[in-house]
């Protein structure tokens, strides 16, 4: 199990040196913070637990496609300031627009009225202009108009009315709404826009400018990330008028550091075992060459802290099943090929060193089982040679293929169960595990021993742990106590209920013949453009070499995509869909360590 033991950690310091105390554990990076203060009533108070502001404005200056030519020395570089800039630059390019969009607006109104002024409030004796622009349909409904009007421009579709009244007309007495021409005249509104446009060019120059400092800002991130990720931690504390508390999981193996910045600091520190009600996150330890495997488990479920760790599992069957989809060494060879033209850029990450060891490890393995299998982009060796020699297994024998199909689902799924039993020994859940493991051999025994004649002693096997594991699943699938009829039929029903997977163990089962299905389609596919460029060359001499070798291109391009997509999606599938259907209860959420960004993920 790669599961890590935690402990509650609490310190208790001074709250003056509650910012140090903070610096030094995100210093020390083995901290999973929990929280002591509520949160915010208004929570877009609360600081950001990452550098949020400074990737919007990387992202803001990003979208630029012609950047300026990069500053990388700069000593007094402050990335709080530039980015204070950055986003400060994007409010205002934000604001210029708008209103320039809302000046044009105003201008494809007015335009139709022409450039005038409005009179002074007293030159009208207190009335005022109202302006209609009403269809020429609904201009004879105007001669019932009782209040004064003016009709001051016309064209074939439109009439513009202007109403003199010293309050707005009721909505009802023009067959339309009123327009809204605002107080300012045309000529004025197009000054407006010119100077919006005048400033929108300067804030879109200084924008160009700001550019320059996208590399010193991304050099500087994971220091904008640290304080960002400090000033969200202090928010998680306890604090009194004198003393704070800072509370979180820790790993066993870490508490002597954690013990030694305590003594260093004068803190007083508690360190407590978890209770049955609490719920410590997932911390996942393996070794580097597999693990990569935890990144397959965190990508769709993480264990719960008292389940087990599938991540090893995870890596050697995900890679067996996505060189039994592939099933061909040429397609091995091309992804080895990419692989290793990629393999020094992948290395520049921690992720990224993690992917190419589970990479190497796919295409190593359908390399050796498209070997085994003597396909090489479709096409088989001769018998007498190496790779023919080394030609083990057969892509269309149907039968062997289904059996080993489904050989490898039944240990897939006996692996699930036999952690189960181990993690719940003692209790009906472990118990049932070790019934269904008998049941899952015993049914592969029973079918492998179909053929033998009577007697014999794989059938027989079969026979007695298949009846018996299931038999055992309904006498000891519950901790119920009989103790009267109510509770005896309620075991029974218990019993009954974990009886009723059968169904779904029969399915389980069955699901891992895709892996012969998908092999198959993928050789057949292969050897089908083979054929069809084999064929157009016969039949067309001299062209018909270019477009076959076109068909064998583009076919075998086609084939290896599909291969691929199949291998990733239908390889994890069954890792997550039947194996951790059998292999895990509940769920879990991973271990986030209070650490500096320098320190990776």
């Amino acid at each position: 199990m790669s599961i890590l033991p935690l402990a509650r950690l609490t310190l208790a310091g001074l709250t003056q040196e509650k910012h140090v105390v903070l610096e030094r554990l995100q210093t020390l990076g083995c901290l999973h913070l929990l929280p002591l203060s509520p949160a915010p009533k208004e929570a877009e108070r609360a600081p950001p637990a990452h550098a949020v502001e400074t990737r919007k404005a990387l992202r803001y200056l990003g979208d630029l496609p012609d950047k300026r030519r990069q500053v990388r020395l700069a000593p007094d570089f402050d990335i709080a300031s530039t980015t204070r800039t950055v986003l400060d630059n994007q409010q205002r390019l934000r604001e210029l627009t708008d209103r320039l969009d809302g000046l044009r607006q105003r201008l494809s109104e007015l335009e139709p009225w022409g450039d005038f002024r409005l009179p002074a409030e007293d030159a009208l004796a207190g009335r005022k202009l109202w302006f209609y622009i009403v269809p020429e349909r609904q201009i004879p409904a105007l001669q019932s108009l009782d209040l004064p009007w003016q009709l001051v421009h016309r064209d074939q579709r439109h009439a513009w009315v202007v109403v003199i009244h010293p309050e707005e007309p009721p909505h009802d007495a023009l067959p339309v709404a009123r327009t809204h021409t605002g107080a300012l005249s045309l000529s004025a509104i197009r000054r407006q826009a010119e100077e919006t446009e005048l400033a929108l060019e300067e804030v879109q120059a200084e924008r160009h400018a700001l550019t320059r400092w996208i590399y010193l800002m991304s050099s500087h991130l994971a220091q904008a990330e640290d304080q960002a990720r400090l000033k969200f931690a202090e928010t998680q504390t306890l604090d009194d008028a004198s003393v704070f508390l800072v509370q979180g999981w820790v790993a066993e193996r870490d508490i002597p550091e954690v013990r030694a910045l305590a003594e260093n600091l004068g803190l007083a520190l508690i360190l407590d075992p978890p209770g049955p009600d609490d719920a410590p996150p997932t911390l996942l330890d393996n070794p580097p060459a597999i693990a990569a495997g935890q990144d397959l488990v965190g990508f769709y479920q993480m264990p719960a802290y008292r389940a087990w760790d599938p991540s090893r599992v995870l890596f050697f069957s995900f890679t067996l099943f996505f060189a039994l989809i592939l099933s061909d060494a040429g397609y091995a060879s091309v992804l080895g090929l990419l692989l290793a033209a990629y393999w020094r850029r992948l290395g520049r990450s921690d992720l990224g060193q993690r992917m190419r060891l589970m990479a190497l490890a796919l295409t190593s393995t359908a390399f050796l089982w498209g070997v085994l299998l003597g396909s090489y982009f479709g096409l088989a060796p001769p018998a007498d040679s190496l790779p023919g020699q080394l030609k083990l297994f057969e892509i269309q024998d149907f039968d062997s293929m289904m059996k080993l199909s489904v050989g490898i689902g039944v240990l897939h799924l006996v692996l699930a169960n036999a952690e189960m039993a181990m993690i719940h020994r003692g209790r009906a859940t472990g118990r049932v595990a070790v019934c269904w493991i008998a049941a899952l051999i015993g049914g592969f025994a029973l079918w492998l021993g179909s053929d033998r004649p009577s007697g014999h002693w794989l059938p027989i096997l079969g026979q007695v742990l298949g009846i018996g594991g299931l038999v055992g699943v309904f006498l000891f699938g519950s901790d119920r106590r009989v103790e009267d009829i109510r509770s005896f039929a309620l075991r029974v029903l218990d019993g009954l209920a974990q009886l009723i997977k059968v169904t779904q163990v029969f399915g389980d089962v069955l699901s891992y013949l895709r892996l012969f299905a998908l092999g198959l389609a993928s050789a057949s596919l292969a050897i089908t453009f083979n054929d069809l460029a084999r064929q157009v060359a016969a039949s067309h001499p001299g062209v018909g070499l270019l477009m076959a070798l076109l068909i064998l291109l583009v076919g075998h391009l086609l084939n290896l995509a599909l291969s691929l997509m199949s291998g990733v999606v239908h390889g994890l599938r069954l890792n997550f869909i039947e194996f951790y259907n059998w292999a895990l209860s509940g769920e879990g959420y991973p271990f986030k360590p209070f650490k500096k960004a320098e320190l990776g993920e």
